[in-house]
Parts: C-alpha cells; sequence; structure tokens
C-alpha cells in the first residue's frame, strides 16, 4: 500500500512536495531551526547530488526534508532527516522515510543517525553499524613530527586524477559512486599520495557549513591518511574546519585532535538491508575510508 499524500497533524494537515521546488531559503530555515550548520549552498549542492521530499504545511512553510542520493541500482545513502522541532514525536520524519521506500524500494540503505533519529531508523528495521565522530574546530598544524612511513610524493589532483579517486573511493567505500565524486571533485581541492604513476591515497576539501570539511579521505593506513590530510590543515591554519571520520583511536584520531579538531559530536551509521565491504575486519589489502564526504552522503 502506497504512503499517503498528506499527514494529518493536530489541526493542520501536511503535504508533499519535491525538495527541488522549494526555496532555498525556506530550506536553510529549516536546518537552522534544529542547529544545523549547512548553508544555503550547501543545500543547493545536495539538491543537485540526490533526491527527495519536504512537508509542507497549509501556508507552505516547510516542517520536515527527507532525500536521498543512489549509487547504481541497488544502493543509496539517506540524509537530511529533518522535522521541524515541534513535530519530530508526532510521525513526521516515519511518513518522509516511508515515501523513500516507496520511491526506491529493495535498495540498500546507509544513514547517519543522530542521537534523536536513532529511534525512528531502528522503527524500521535499520541496524546499527559503526560511530561516526564529528571532529572540528579552528585548525592548526600540529607541531608534532608526521610519522615516518608514508610512501610517494603528495600532489594537487587534477582533471585527469579524477578516474583513479573514484576506483580508490569505490574500493574504500564498498560502492562505486562515479556520479558523486565527480561533483565534489569539482567544488573541492583535492591532495593525492602516489606511488609512481599509481594514486594509493586521496583528501578532498570544500565549503561548507561554518568553514570547510575534508573528505572523503582515502588511504591505505593511518601514516598515509595524515600525510594527505595536513596539506588541508596548512592550507586552512586558522579557520574552522571539520572531519566526519569511523576512526576511533590510532594515528590518525590523534593527529585531528592534535590539529584542533576535537571530537565535537558523535552520530551513528546504521544499514538497511546489506552492509557495505567497508567495515569488514579484513582490511589487510584493501585501503580504507578515514573521512566521509559528509554524514549526510557517506
Amino acid at each position: 500500500m502506497k504512503p499517503s499524500e498528506s499527514l494529518k497533524i493536530d489541526a493542520f494537515s501536511m503535504q508533499i512536495a519535491d525538495v527541488q521546488n522549494v526555496d532555498l531559503d525556506r530550506l536553510h530555515a529549516l536546518s537552522l531551526s534544529v542547529g544545523w550548520p549547512h548553508r544555503a549552498e550547501d543545500w543547493q549542492f545536495l539538491r543537485e547530488s540526490g533526491q527527495g521530499f519536504v512537508a509542507l504545511d497549509e501556508i507552505g512553510r516547510v516542517l520536515g526534508s527527507a532525500m536521498w542520493f543512489p549509487h547504481g541500482a541497488d544502493f543509496a545513502t539517506v540524509g537530511m532527516v529533518i522535522t521541524s522541532p515541534r513535530l519530530q514525536t508526532l510521525g513526521t520524519g516515519q511518513w518522509l522515510m516511508k515515501r523513500i521506500f516507496d520511491r526506491i524500494p529493495g535498495r540498500d540503505l546507509r544513514l547517519n543517525a543522530t542521537r534523536a533519529a536513532r529511534r525512528l531508523y531502528l522503527s524500521l528495521d535499520f541496524q546499527p553499524e559503526k560511530t561516526v565522530y564529528q571532529c572540528q574546530g579552528v585548525a592548526r598544524v600540529p607541531t608534532r613530527d608526521v610519522p615516518a612511513g608514508s610512501r610517494g610524493d603528495i600532489r594537487t589532483l587534477e582533471t585527469g586524477d579524477v578516474a583513479a579517486v573514484i576506483a580508490l573511493d569505490a574500493a574504500g567505500f564498498g560502492v562505486r559512486r562515479t556520479a558523486l565524486i565527480e561533483k565534489l571533485f569539482a567544488h573541492s581541492a583535492g591532495y593525492g599520495l602516489f606511488d609512481g604513476k599509481k594514486l594509493t591515497a586521496f583528501a578532498l576539501c570544500r565549503p561548507f557549513g561554518r568553514g570547510h570539511v575534508v573528505g572523503p579521505v582515502v588511504a591505505h593506513g593511518d601514516t598515509d591518511a595524515v600525510a594527505i590530510v595536513r596539506p588541508h590543515i596548512a592550507n586552512h591554519s586558522g579557520s574552522f574546519l571539520r572531519v566526519d571520520t569511523h576512526i576511533e583511536n590510532g594515528e590518525f584520531a590523534a593527529f585531528l585532535s592534535h590539529a584542533g579538531m576535537p571530537v565535537f559530536d558523535t552520530v551513528l551509521t546504521m544499514s538497511l538491508g546489506k552492509r557495505l565491504a567497508d567495515f569488514s575486519d579484513d582490511r589487510s589489502a584493501r585501503p580504507k575510508t578515514f573521512a566521509l564526504a559528509s554524514q549526510t552522503l557517506g
């Protein structure tokens, strides 16, 4: 049975609408109402990268949103699931999520859940996977030396490197994200670690929220991840910088803390359907995603 096109809330009804058809300032007001840092420009980037719904009241105010970002025929990430604070316990989030299920049935899904939203996703059969550590602050270049051991040359990524970045991201994330990586590449500065002509690690950085966000970052180990993130920190020293990572401890996590980006908050990665391979315990020969593109995009 298809979900209804409207939802009765207290004394008024909400209607569904396409996120593409709503003014950016109204979307921005929704995220501000729950304390999220997204700028209007960030919303526009997401609208160009995915699809979604909004919930509108009878006079056109945006009271909720939910988006999805498909990668191939079988997988999508879900994000920007927001409900106005006064409606968070009244079923709006579940109504929007069921609209997504109806639009992309049968896909394996992944999302990053705030503490407030975890009960909703558990009720929809999402299963916990791993904690995401939101590391942020005013960046500074650590006084500690970069650990020795990374092999290869670090250089700025160029247009001709995008195919290698897409392939390395797919190996680390578990799904090929061609369109998303191409779009991120166009909006980002990037550094890559090369062994001869072969790309072995990369880190992208773009404007987001209060400053810039570094991600995705893919590398074979902590030392390489530190080496390719360090130039971004040098470029933005004295400015606000953010990294969202599943890495709880070790060399990379310590480096972020020393670079002025301690853990600010956490969210929980959850999945519905088949889990991706990037959380496998067998990491010996495969690259690893050290930082997400964002909590919304994964």
